[in-house]
C-alpha cells in the first residue's frame, strides 16, 4: 500500500507565492517520476511539473519561470514552489509518483489533492 499525502495549498492574492509538498510513504522500493498535476473546474487534469530520480525536470509552458518543482529522495517528498501566481493558476493541485512497490510492480499513484485558489 502506498498513499501520497499533499500539503501546502490554500488562497492567495495574485503576484503572491505558495509552496506545495508532498510525502510519499508505504511499502516502496523506489520513485522514478514525481511530479504536479492540476485542474480547474470543468477542464482536464494537466501536467504542470515532473522531476524524475535523476533530477530531469519537466514544466508545462505556461508555469516556466514562476514554478519549481524539487523533490528529496531520502525523504522522500517532492516540491513545488510557486511564485508569481495567477488567478488562471487556481486550480486542485494533485501529487502524482511513478512508483516501485516492494513486490516490484510499478504504478502510478496519485494524491487526493490540495486547493490553490488565486483571488484578490
Amino acid at each position: 500500500q502506498v498513499q501520497l499525502v499533499e500539503s501546502g495549498g490554500g488562497l492567495v492574492q495574485p503576484g503572491g507565492s505558495l509552496r506545495l509538498g508532498c510525502g510519499a510513504s508505504g511499502s516502496i522500493l523506489s520513485i522514478n517520476r514525481m511530479g504536479w498535476y492540476r485542474q480547474a473546474p470543468g477542464k482536464q487534469r494537466d501536467l504542470v511539473a515532473s522531476i524524475t530520480s535523476g533530477g530531469t525536470r519537466n514544466y508545462a509552458d505556461s508555469v516556466k519561470g514562476r514554478f519549481t518543482i524539487s523533490r528529496d529522495n531520502a525523504e522522500p517528498t517532492v516540491y513545488l514552489q510557486m511564485i508569481s501566481l495567477k488567478p488562471e493558476d487556481t486550480a486542485v493541485y494533485y501529487c502524482n509518483a511513478l512508483i516501485t512497490t516492494s513486490d516490484y510492480r510499478e504504478s502510478d499513484y496519485w494524491g487526493p489533492g490540495t486547493q490553490v485558489t488565486v483571488s484578490s
